[in-house]
């Protein structure tokens, strides 16, 4: 096995260990998932920390290929934990865990950086799929969870279009920005010109009040925060990376 480079997870061969660090307050709780993790022949927990500053303390010198982490934790959050981790471990696959469901947790764990978002109630079979499949780029949530980004999404997406009189195909390009299309990926896509794209997307600039693609994402994966906010009055924000053009 070649020396670890600060910063980056190992990666992960056909039948190598997957290297786990837990963030939990809760004696019991911490103690559990590290035996269950410590039973899988392909999982090996190498961290166990009582707080975010404790992982913070330790975890970046392990560098761990996922991070189990409590969202409520006494002193800093596993929110900002997560933050802070994804900063100076870019390529830490983070599943949060915590036995609330709120659309605000989850969209603030999200923009933090977690790969995946499970309710503490998940079962211990689940949990193990779930990090067995993080490291190979999967995104695992609790089936309620999915339910309500799901949710959140369709009715934000419907909100932006309804409010910004956006046409079909508007709205199709729209939904590509928000993925991180670029113009010429776009077209392809749709099928038509890159001068048809920038028709469009010139509209949508005007009718959503907005000046580059980069602000059009923003206020269209704002209606996600918005109706998350109206429905829970929480408040979040989100970024969009990769989507400036190419």
């Amino acid at each position: 096995m070649s020396a670890k480079i600060k910063g980056m997870a190992k990666t992960v061969l056909n039948d190598a260990n997957v290297s786990v660090a837990i963030v939990e307050d809760n004696a019991d709780t911490r103690k559990s998932w590290a035996k269950l993790l410590e039973a899988h022949p392909r999982i090996k927990c190498i961290a166990t920390c009582e707080s975010a500053e404790a992982a913070l303390k330790r975890i970046p010198d392990l560098c761990p290929q996922v991070v189990l982490m409590d969202i409520n934790l006494p002193g800093m959050s596993g929110i900002q934990c997560a933050a802070l981790l994804k900063q100076k471990l870019p390529a830490v696959q983070i599943l949060m865990l915590t036995a609330y469901s709120d659309n605000d947790y989850i969209f603030e764990a999200l923009q933090a950086g977690a790969s995946g978002y499970l309710l503490k109630s998940t079962s211990s079979p689940e949990l193990i799929n779930s990090i067995l499949e993080v490291v190979t780029g999967g995104a695992p949530m609790t089936g309620q969870i999915a339910r309500r980004v799901i949710e959140v999404f369709r009715k934000s997406n419907s909100k932006v279009q309804e409010e910004a009189k956006l046409t079909a195909r508007e709205n199709e390009i729209l939904q590509l920005l928000a993925k991180g299309y670029a113009n010429k990926e776009i077209a392809s896509h749709l099928e038509c010109g890159s001068g048809t794209v920038r028709i469009h997307l010139q509209h949508i600039y005007e009718k959503l009040h907005v000046h580059c693609r980069t602000e059009a994402t923003l206020k269209y994966l704002g209606g996600i925060a918005r109706m998350a906010a109206e429905k829970d009055a929480g408040k979040f924000h989100v970024d969009i990376d990769n989507a400036t053009a190419r």
